[in-house]
């Protein structure tokens, strides 16, 4: 059976439940097990050079006591990745958005490209990586930061945004949010109230921390458009039954 027939599925950070997140090995392996495409996290470095990682701070992966954006590209692409026993002899490394971007373009892979909250404080290179982008068919920008996506749409309209819901938003006015096209929303939202706003306002959504095991896959709610999993394979399956 073709995938084509069923909600495409984002492989989160990649495929982290299996390799390290946000590393190419993580969203080669995605494609290995049929993702439809990947989920990833933009950070800025110091010079506003984007590079895919999740946290601000360098503390959980690379062991260093610094944030992202207060190192230099050589730095960032220098330090080794990985749990901390394990990190002596990693081999994973930050990859840049450019050498992921080239990657995915190769693959014809969408990407679902986070946009994380260093860039609210260099807005100038957000605007720059926007002009003359050109990402794989199906692509687009997620945030929580709506500001964010206001530029994105202003720029390149031509792109899908979507809004990843918080407490704080404003469901019954979901229609005011002109900049985003969709809403990325928790599993633990995926409620008829939530998913009938998003009808209402003319919004689709994508559904994230989804593990397989859902019983709403096998028959999901027409609003939705895409399922973000760290375990690609094991929702794809649960499609196909």
């Amino acid at each position: 059976m073709s995938n084509e027939s069923f909600i495409p599925v984002f492989a989160h950070r990649g495929a982290s439940a299996y390799t390290l997140e946000n590393t190419l090995k993580a969203f080669e392996k995605a494609l290995e097990l049929g993702a439809d495409g990947i989920e990833l996290d933009i950070q800025l470095s110091k010079e506003g050079i984007p590079v895919v990682y999740h946290d601000p701070q360098l503390s959980r992966l690379a062991g260093i006591n610094k944030l992202v954006n207060e190192c230099t590209i050589e730095e960032l692409i220098s330090f080794k990745l990985g749990k901390p026993w394990r990190r002596l002899f990693s081999t994973y490394k930050i990859p840049t958005f450019d050498v992921v971007l080239a990657w995915a373009n190769s693959q014809q892979l969408p990407l679902n490209i986070e946009l994380k909250s260093t860039i609210l404080d260099n807005k100038s290179a957000l605007i720059q990586m926007l002009q003359g982008l050109t990402l794989p068919v199906s692509s687009h920008f997620s945030s929580f930061h709506y500001e964010l996506l206001e530029i994105v749409k202003q720029y390149r309209p031509d792109y899908e945004t979507a809004l990843i819901a918080t407490k704080k938003l404003k469901w019954d006015m979901l229609s005011d949010y002109k900049a985003i096209d969709s809403v990325h929303m928790h599993k633990r939202y995926y409620k008829p109230r939530y998913l009938e706003a998003c009808v209402a306002s003319d919004k689709a959504c994508r559904v994230y921390a989804i593990d397989g095991d859902e019983r709403f896959l096998m028959n999901p709610h027409p609003s939705v458009i895409g399922w973000i999993t760290d375990f690609p394979d094991k929702v794809i399956a649960k499609q196909q039954r």
